[in-house]
């Protein structure tokens, strides 16, 4: 792997006196998966919310690419190529899927339809449906919209909060799929799951986050086989 895209170091995130993240440290690599786990509440959206700078820290620092935009506005950090998808997806209802879409561009002053074929090629049900107001479409289709009108902006780093959420598992599966595929097309992603097994078994490497600390490190693989890991988060233990 490559130099870090993201680097948090010792950051700190309070809500009036309830400490949501007490002074964690991690990095992200050009090209990896990189996955946070932990239950409701552990500090993983907190963190996300940080980067992005709609929340601002304590303390402690936020690097991307060697630069340090610790707290800095939110539309300077999409400027530098951080997008989030966020939990629930948070999609305009009443806008059709195209239009949602050229909103993930707004931005840019350039040609969009590569861009939108780009991400037809990867979610071709929004294709279909691209004239249809994205209040109408089904959960899981909606998580591809989120997904695709992040990849509008063409993010340098994709940070992806809780997808899998309230959906099915056949369509979870779709989703990490397609994760994965953006993945190997070169995007990195930063990714933040409460379905532990389907994130450890796409990240190259993964922090467990509890009590707003990292307790524990390691390849997807390693934590997949880790006893305490399977047996917290995994329902399982050998």
């Amino acid at each position: 792997m490559s130099e870090n895209v993201l680097q948090i170091e010792n950051l700190q995130v309070s809500y009036g006196g309830i400490e949501a993240v007490r002074g964690i440290s991690f990095d992200v690599k050009q090209g990896e998966i990189v996955t946070l786990i932990g239950a409701n509440g552990a500090g993983k959206s907190s963190t996300l919310r940080t980067i992005s700078g709609l929340v601002k820290p304590k303390g402690g620092k936020v690097l991307f690419e060697g630069d340090d935009i610790t707290g800095k506005d939110p539309t300077m950090i999409v400027q530098k190529g951080i997008m989030m998808v966020p939990e629930g997806r948070r999609i305009f209802p009443n806008l059709t899927v195209l239009e949602n879409l050229k909103i993930g561009a707004y931005l840019r002053n350039d040609d969009l339809e590569k861009d939108i074929e780009m991400v037809f090629g990867y979610f071709p049900r929004l294709k279909e449906r691209s004239w249809q107001e994205g209040g109408t479409l089904s959960g899981g289709e909606q998580q591809m919209l989120a997904v695709g009108r992040a990849l509008m902006g063409r993010p340098k780093l994709l940070m992806m909060d809780e997808p899998s959420l309230g959906l099915a598992p056949i369509v979870v599966q779709g989703i990490f799929e397609i994760i994965q595929k953006i993945h190997d097309d070169g995007t990195t992603v930063l990714l933040i799951e409460q379905n532990a097994n389907m994130a450890l078994h796409v990240a190259d490497r993964a922090y467990v986050i509890e009590n707003g600390k990292i307790s524990l490190e390691g390849t997807g693989a390693e934590l997949l086989e880790n006893e305490d890991v399977r047996a917290a988060y995994l329902g399982s233990s050998k």
